[in-house]
């Protein structure tokens, strides 16, 4: 089983509509939790769940008021390194979305390409 730790990106259609996620999920076993930033108005919400295998299944709940829970469950791909599947809200709405791991290392070479470019044009 892979360990699902980490920073996450992610999209989510609702309706046709991407909307891009941010998450942080801290797995222990076969629980999964954490949280994740919607770009959307919906904001920040937690999330708990359960990986068995390479299925995975949560449930997200908005810090915000009066918005219901909503369901995903998704397929781990082979190397670990992303993650598809659908959302639904209870009777109301459905979609599909896909995460993928948050490349620490690109992040850090962006900030050195930066600095390298900061120097150059200074000097």
């Amino acid at each position: 089983m892979v360990d699902l730790s980490g920073m996450w990106l992610g999209t989510y259609w609702q309706q046709d509509t991407p909307t891009r996620f941010e998450a942080t999920l801290v797995q222990g076993g076969n629980t999964l939790t954490g949280s994740i930033l919607d770009s959307g108005h919906l904001g920040e919400a937690q999330l708990s769940g359960t990986v068995t295998g390479r299925r995975v299944q949560f449930v997200k709940h908005y810090l915000s008021r009066g918005q219901f829970p909503i369901d995903y469950r998704g397929v781990v791909s082979e190397d670990g390194d992303s993650i598809t599947g659908q959302w639904s809200i209870a009777g109301f709405d459905a979609g599909p979305w896909e995460a993928h791991r948050s490349d620490d290392e690109l992040s850090a070479s962006w900030q050195t390409v930066v600095q390298q470019n900061l120097v150059t044009t200074v000097d």
